[in-house]
């Protein structure tokens, strides 16, 4: 079986980029076949064309991260799963056996595997994953939007919710708002009712920023963060600041936060060496967390929170799987406002093969 996918066959720029028919291997017990609807893209989209220094991958590598579609073929006696049925895709495979995924966090793995990185991704219109990678999908969401939650709302919910713990009543100052992680912690620290403000270069993202909820705006280049968001909140400080942007926001955010402040960051985009300012950090007691992507637990979680509130992550753009190369220049402009997606339409597809019973899921969702 043959699919339509995009992959680098190289290092560089779009012209290491290619659409073509890419061989499907037979499907292995355990293992569930997915016709695909829609990925979105991730800079880490960008940085395996650029380079995909260190991170350990074979060519050519089919890209994406996340992905929403239809089961095609599973095991017959799976219990959660079957064929017909709208799912996304947790893009993290763990070895479960290392003693990070033995205690509970898969997401420390210290084998993990990622899709599109570590693994063939899901700019496919076909792909196959490990059973325990599937999740049903939101009722409410297209699959644009489905797709969106595999990463970007999986990687703010882990930040905001299991590392730096936000509550209600509490203040988060977010960085670089119009990038898709950042939009994802708006929408879910709004949701819970928490007090949101956002920083951009960008005036028209801060203005659509405050149509989302944002409580208030801050002009990163017109204005001094760490002052506005301390003159925002009568001189104190906010109890968490969300940052993906490394260096450049660092004097910023450890400035801002109040005393005992939590500060959790997932990306270094502008440099991944800023000055430590130690004697802040203890003198005010604060607390930094990394983080990145999120356990099968906490994207059930997820996936249940946006069930419950009709949350809708914020699309962009959509582009077909062949125009994936206008999709790679509108994420690397910077210019975008949310998600780019990818569609990827499938031919009708081929009756399911017979089912083994072989491989059978023992996983269960805590």
């Amino acid at each position: 079986m043959h699919t339509q996918a995009a992959f680098i066959t190289g290092h560089g720029g779009n012209d290491v980029v290619q659409v073509a028919a890419r061989s499907l291997p037979a499907r292995a017990p355990g293992q569930v076949r997915v016709r695909m609807q829609a990925a979105t893209l991730n800079q880490v989209d960008l940085y395996m064309r650029n380079s995909g220094a260190g991170i350990t991958h074979q060519l050519p590598q089919i890209l994406g991260l996340d992905g929403a579609g239809i089961v095609h073929e599973c095991d017959s006696h799976d219990p959660l799963l079957r064929p017909g049925q709208e799912v996304v895709i947790h893009p993290g495979v763990a070895c479960g056996r290392c003693e990070f995924c033995l205690g509970g966090d898969s997401a420390l793995c210290s084998r993990i595997q990622f899709l599109g990185e570590h693994r063939d991704g899901t700019f496919s219109q076909w792909v196959q994953v490990p059973a325990a990678q599937l999740f049903p999908k939101p009722t409410h969401l297209d699959w644009g939007e489905a797709a969106a939650l595999g990463v970007n709302h999986l990687t703010a919910w882990r930040m905001l919710f299991t590392k730096a713990r936000l509550q209600p009543w509490e203040t988060v100052l977010i960085f670089g708002i119009g990038g898709g992680v950042s939009l994802a912690a708006l929408q879910l620290a709004k949701a819970i009712g928490a007090r949101a403000i956002v920083t951009s270069r960008n005036t028209d993202k801060l203005e659509r920023a405050r149509a989302l909820g944002a409580d208030q705006v801050i002009h990163s280049t017109t204005q001094d963060v760490a002052k506005e968001a301390l003159a925002l909140t009568g001189g104190r400080g906010v109890d968490v600041v969300f940052e993906n942007v490394g260096a450049a926001a660092w004097p910023w955010a450890m400035k801002a936060l109040v005393r005992g402040g939590r500060l959790v960051t997932c990306g270094a985009t502008t440099g991944d060496q800023p000055g430590a300012d130690l004697r802040r950090l203890f003198v005010r007691q604060l607390q930094i967390f990394g983080s990145s992507l999120g356990t099968l637990g906490e994207f059930h979680d997820l996936l249940g929170f946006v069930q419950r509130t009709d949350l809708r992550p914020v699309i962009d753009s959509r582009f077909a799987l062949a125009d994936v190369h206008a999709a790679l220049n509108r994420l690397e402009s910077g210019a975008q406002f949310g998600k780019v997606v990818l569609e990827l339409d499938t031919a009708p597809p081929p009756a399911p093969a017979r089912q083994s019973s072989a491989g059978r899921s023992l996983r269960h969702r805590c």
